[in-house]
C-alpha cells in the first residue's frame, strides 16, 4: 500500500535517495532542494484539512485574541488621555496647593494675560432643609472661566453658567445623580450646604477634569459657583481645601521651560505643578497597571493554550507516525522530516494567530460602549498595529516553544521505533541543536514579557512563577503517574482500569493535570485572596470601632463638639487631635525623591501626609526603635515617624527630616519609629512632632466617637445642626465604599482569569480528543470481552474523576501558596486560610473533567465493533 504523501517519483533509479543534491558537491543546493520538497509534501498534507487541529487553532486564537484585546483597549485609552489632556487636566498647567490659594500677587504673576480659572475642593456635608437627610459630598467651586477645555454636561442640556448663577437670593448648585436620591430632592428644590442654602439646578452628566482630581471619592459630586463658597462658612483657618488655578498658555509656550521659571521665581512655594505629561498620573498608573495585569493574564492563558500546542503537534505526529517511518525508510533525511512538519505546525500557528487577530482587534470596536463611563478617559478605539503585531509575535513565539521538542524528537526517532510507538513509545530526545533552539524560544517570550512591561520587577516575578509553576505541575503530574503505577493489584476491575490508566503508554495524565490545573491555580489564588479581603474588611475591623470621623474642627469648637457628641445616649470614647498636612521635601539634606530607596513606599512622597503633634505617644502603636520624648519636651524640633516611612529612605533614630507645613520647611531630627495598626481604624499619623514647633500653625482638628447603630442618626443630626463647617465621615459608609470596590477588582480579576481556565478547559479537550481512538479501541476489545456499557462508562469517569480530583488538589496547594505569598509579601497583610475556597476549586475541576470524560467515552462506546476488529 502506497502512501499518498510520497510522491511517486521521489527515488528515481539510481539516484540517491529523494534525488537531492550530494551535500558535499553543492550543500546550498541540498538545504534548497530539501526545504522545497518539505514545503510540497506540507501542502499535500493540509489539503487534507484541518481534522485534529481545530484545538491547536483554538488555543492560539485565545490567548493572542486576549492580548490583542487587551493592548488595543490600552493603545486607545493612552491615546485618549494624550488627545484629551488639555480636557482632562483643564488647562495646559495647573497649580495646586493645599489651605490656601495662591496670593493675588503669585497668582497675577502665574497667569499673566492667559486665560486661567481657579477652583476649590474639599469635602463637606449636603443635607436637606429639613435635616432629616444629610451626605457627605466632594464639594467643588468653580469661577466663570471654568472650564478652560472641554464642556460640563448636565442632564436636560441647561449650561454651567446658568445653572450654578445667583437667583433670588440663592445660588444654584449641581449635583450627581446619586446626591438627589440620598437626600430626596429634585431639581428645583433646595438643600444645604455649610451656612448657605442652594437651590438643585441641574444634575451633572460629565465633568470633563474629574481625573485630575482625587480618584477616590467617599461622596457623590456637588459643583458651586466659587464666588458662593465664602457663605457657607466651610472656609476656616487649616481646613482641607485645595486650590488648583488651571492656566492656558499662549500658543508656542513650552510647558516644562514655564515651571522651570516659576520655580526659580518661587522656590519655595508649597504649590506643585502638573502639566499635559501628568494630566491624571492617578489614572495613567491605573491604565499602565491594568495593562500589565491583564496582559499577563493573557498571556497566562495563551502559555495554557500552548500545552494544547504542544497535544497537537504530538498527536498529529503520532497519527503521521507511519508515514514518517516510510519516510525513512526510502531515504528521507531527518531535516526533511523536521522541516516538512514545522512547515505544517508554523502555517497552522499564522492561521490561528490571524483569527485571534482578528477577534483581538473587533473585540474592542464591538464593545467599546462597554467603557463609557467605567473611566474618565474616552478611549480612542481603532486598529493599533504595534499593538496586533505584540499579540502576533507572542502568539508564534509560544507556538514554535511548545512545537521544537515534539518536532525535534520525531526528527531523531529511527523508522522502526515509529512503528513500536503506540505500544512502547519511543523516549529519544531532540538532538543539541534543537533544544538550544526551543531554549532560545523560550528566553525571547520571556524577554518579551519583560520588555514591554511598565513594571520589569512584577513581569520577572511572573515569568519566574511562570516557570516554577510549569515545572511543579509536570513534576505533579509524573508523581500521579508513577504512583498509579505502584499502587499494585486492585481487586475492583473498573478502579484497576482507571488506575492503570494515568500510568499506561500515551496516558493524558500529564496534559490534564497542566493544562486544568493553571487555570484552576489562577482561580484558587483569586478566591483565597477575595476571602481575605472580606475576612479584614469585616472581621478584622474590632467591633469597638468608631463609628464616625470629624474633620475640620477649629479650636474653639472643640469643647462644644466633645460635648454635644457625648451627650447623646449611646456614645464613647471621644478622642481628638490636630491635624496638618505637610510634605517631605529632604532627608539629610538630600532632596526627597533622590532619597528614596524602597520605591513600593513611593507613594509617601505622592503628596501631602497628614501630621500631628503630641506630647505622648499614640494609642495603639508600639515604639520600635528610638525613644519618646519627655512629656514637658521643649527643645529643636523632633519627629516621631512611621516604619513605612523609615522603609521607604532606610532611615532611623538620629537622620533629619526635612517637612514643608504650609510653605515652611521644618528640619526635625527622628527620634523614634514607630509600627501602628491602622486597621483600628483610631486615629493615626505617619509623623509626629515633638511640642513646641507646630502649636502656632493655623491648624484644624479631627475626632472619632464611638456609637452604637441606635445612636448614630442622632450624632450625625446633632453635630450638622451645631457645627456646619464639620465634615462627618460615617465609617461604616466608608467601608460599604471599599468593600464595593474590592468587589468590582475581584469581578474584573474572576472574569480574566476565568479566560484561563477556559484555555485549560480547551486543552483538556484537546487532550480527550486526542485520545479518541484509543478509546475506542479499549471500549471495542472491553465488550468483547464481555464488559458491558455501563462497566466501560464507569470505568473511565473513576479515571477522570481521579484525574480532576489530584489536579484540584494540587492546584489547591499552588493557589494557596501563591496568595500567601501575595498577600504576606506584596500587600502585607494578615493572612487566613480560607477551605471554601479549596471545597469549590475541586468540585469545579472534577465536575469538567468528568463532563469531558463521559462526552469522550460516550462517544468511543458509539463506535461499532467490527470495521476496528477487521483492521487490527
Amino acid at each position: 500500500m502506497s502512501d499518498p504523501t510520497v510522491p511517486p517519483d521521489a527515488v528515481p533509479p539510481g539516484t540517491v535517495p529523494f534525488g537531492e543534491p550530494r551535500a558535499d558537491q553543492n550543500p546550498f543546493a541540498h538545504r534548497l532542494f530539501t526545504l522545497r520538497l518539505a514545503l510540497r509534501l506540507a501542502r499535500r498534507e493540509l489539503r487534507g484539512g484541518l481534522k485534529g487541529f481545530w484545538i491547536f487553532l483554538g488555543c492560539l486564537a485565545l490567548g493572542v485574541a486576549a492580548i490583542a484585546a487587551v493592548q488595543s483597549v490600552s493603545s486607545g485609552l493612552k491615546a485618549g488621555l494624550v488627545q484629551d489632556g488639555r480636557v482632562i487636566l483643564g488647562g495646559d498647567v495647573a497649580v495646586r496647593q493645599l489651605y490656601t490659594p495662591p496670593t493675588p500677587e503669585q497668582r497675577a504673576d502665574l497667569v499673566g494675560s492667559a486665560r486661567s480659572s481657579t477652583s476649590a475642593e474639599m469635602r463637606g456635608m449636603a443635607r436637606a432643609l429639613d435635616e432629616s437627610r444629610s451626605s457627605l459630598v466632594e464639594l467643588k467651586a468653580v469661577d466663570d472661566p471654568y472650564p478652560l477645555y472641554g464642556a460640563v454636561t448636565l442632564t436636560g442640556g441647561a449650561s454651567l453658567a446658568e445653572a450654578l448663577a445667583e437667583r433670588d437670593g440663592l445660588w444654584g448648585a449641581v449635583v450627581e445623580a446619586s446626591l438627589t436620591d440620598r437626600l430626596g430632592v429634585a431639581v428645583g428644590d433646595r438643600l444645604r450646604l455649610g451656612d448657605r442654602v442652594y437651590r438643585v439646578a441641574g444634575v451633572l452628566d460629565r465633568e470633563p477634569d474629574r481625573a485630575s482630581s482625587n480618584a477616590f471619592s467617599l461622596g457623590p459630586r456637588l459643583l458651586v459657583s466659587l464666588a458662593s463658597l465664602e457663605g457657607t462658612g466651610l472656609l476656616q483657618p487649616g481646613s482641607l481645601v485645595w486650590w488648583t488655578v488651571k492656566i492656558a498658555l499662549p500658543p508656542g509656550t513650552d510647558a516644562r521651560d514655564w515651571q522651570a521659571a516659576v520655580k526659580a521665581r518661587f522656590p519655595n512655594a508649597p504649590w506643585t505643578i502638573r502639566d499635559l505629561s501628568s494630566a491624571s498620573p492617578q489614572i495613567e498608573r491605573f491604565i499602565e497597571r491594568m495593562t500589565l495585569f491583564l496582559t499577563l493574564v493573557g498571556l497566562t492563558a495563551l502559555l495554557v493554550g500552548g500545552v494544547g500546542v504542544g497535544n497537537a503537534v504530538r498527536s498529529h505526529l503520532e497519527s503521521r507516525a507511519r508515514t514518517i517511518a516510510m519516510l525513512k525508510c526510502v531515504g528521507a533525511p531527518g531535516a526533511l522530516v523536521f522541516q516538512l512538519y514545522l512547515v505544517q505546525i508554523l502555517a497552522l500557528a499564522v492561521l490561528g494567530v490571524v483569527a485571534g487577530l482578528a477577534l483581538g482587534a473587533l473585540a474592542p470596536l464591538a464593545l467599546g460602549h462597554l467603557l463609557d463611563g467605567v473611566l474618565p478617559v474616552t478611549a480612542r478605539i481603532g486598529i493599533y498595529p504595534g499593538a496586533l503585531a505584540l499579540a502576533a509575535l507572542y502568539g508564534l513565539l509560544t507556538a514554535l516553544a511548545f512545537s521544537l521538542w515534539p518536532l525535534g524528537r520525531a526528527r531523531e526517532v529511527p523508522a522502526g521505533a515509529l512503528f513500536r510507538d503506540a505500544i512502547t513509545p519511543a523516549r529519544g530526545r531532540p538532538r543539541a541543536p534543537y533544544v538550544i533552539g526551543l531554549g532560545l524560544t523560550v528566553l525571547a517570550l520571556a524577554g518579551l514579557a519583560v520588555a514591554t512591561a511598565d513594571n520589569k520587577p512584577f513581569a520577572l516575578w511572573f515569568v519566574g512563577g511562570s516557570i516554577a509553576t510549569f515545572a511543579l505541575f509536570r513534576g505533579a503530574a509524573a508523581l500521579i503517574t508513577w504512583g498509579a503505577a505502584r499502587v499494585g493489584r486492585v481487586r475492583r476491575p473498573g478502579l484497576r482500569l482507571a488506575l492503570a490508566n494515568l500510568h499506561r503508554p500515551g496516558n493524558p495524565t500529564g496534559a490534564v493535570v497542566l493544562s486544568l490545573g493553571l487555570g484552576l491555580t489562577v482561580l484558587v489564588a483569586v478566591a483565597q485572596i477575595e476571602a481575605n479581603f472580606a475576612r479584614r474588611v469585616s472581621d478584622t475591623i474590632p467591633k469597638d470601632a468608631p463609628a464616625f470621623f470629624f474633620v475640620d474642627i477649629q479650636r474653639d469648637q472643640f469643647a462644644a463638639l466633645r460635648d454635644t457628641v457625648t451627650a447623646v445616649p449611646g456614645t464613647s470614647a471621644f478622642e481628638a487631635v490636630p491635624s496638618l498636612r505637610g510634605r517631605i521635601e529632604r532627608v539629610n539634606g538630600t532632596e526627597a525623591e533622590k532619597a528614596l530607596v524602597n520605591p513600593e513606599q513611593a507613594w509617601i512622597l505622592a503628596g501631602d501626609r497628614g501630621i500631628t503633634y503630641s506630647a505622648t505617644p499614640p494609642e495603639h502603636s508600639q515604639i520600635v526603635k528610638g525613644q519618646w520624648w519627655p512629656t514637658d519636651y521643649r527643645g529643636p524640633p523632633l519627629i516621631s515617624i512611621h516604619q513605612s516611612v523609615a522603609d521607604a529612605f532606610n532611615i532611623g533614630p538620629g537622620a533629619r527630616l526635612t517637612v514643608n507645613i504650609l510653605g515652611r520647611s521644618i528640619e526635625a531630627t527622628v527620634a523614634s519609629v514607630r509600627a501602628a495598626e491602622f486597621s483600628t481604624m483610631t486615629i493615626n499619623f505617619t509623623m509626629v512632632f515633638a511640642p513646641g514647633t507646630l502649636e502656632g500653625a493655623p491648624q484644624t482638628w479631627i475626632a472619632t466617637v464611638r456609637a452604637t447603630p441606635e445612636s448614630e442618626a442622632a450624632v450625625q443630626k446633632a453635630v450638622l445642626s451645631h457645627f456646619s463647617n464639620i465634615t462627618l465621615v460615617r465609617v461604616k459608609d466608608a467601608l460599604d465604599t471599599v468593600a464595593g470596590m474590592l468587589g468590582n477588582i475581584g469581578t474584573a480579576v474572576r472574569v480574566v482569569a476565568a479566560i484561563t481556565l477556559v484555555a485549560g478547559t480547551l486543552v483538556l479537550a484537546g487532550a480527550v480528543a486526542a485520545g479518541h481512538r484509543r478509546r475506542v479501541y479499549d471500549a471495542v476489545v472491553l465488550k468483547v470481552l464481555g464488559a458491558t456499557r455501563a462497566d466501560v462508562l464507569r470505568a473511565f469517569l473513576v479515571e477522570y474523576g481521579l484525574l480532576g480530583l489530584l489536579t484540584a488538589a494540587i492546584a489547591g496547594v499552588i493557589g494557596t501558596l501563591t496568595a500567601w505569598a501575595v498577600l504576606l509579601f506584596l500587600m502585607r497583610w494578615d493572612w487566613a486560610f480560607q477551605p471554601m475556597a479549596v471545597i469549590g476549586t475541586a468540585l469545579l475541576s472534577t465536575a469538567i473533567t468528568l463532563a469531558f470524560g463521559f462526552f469522550g467515552t460516550w462517544r468511543a462506546l458509539g463506535q461499532p465493533a467490527a470495521p476496528l476488529l477487521r483492521n487490527e
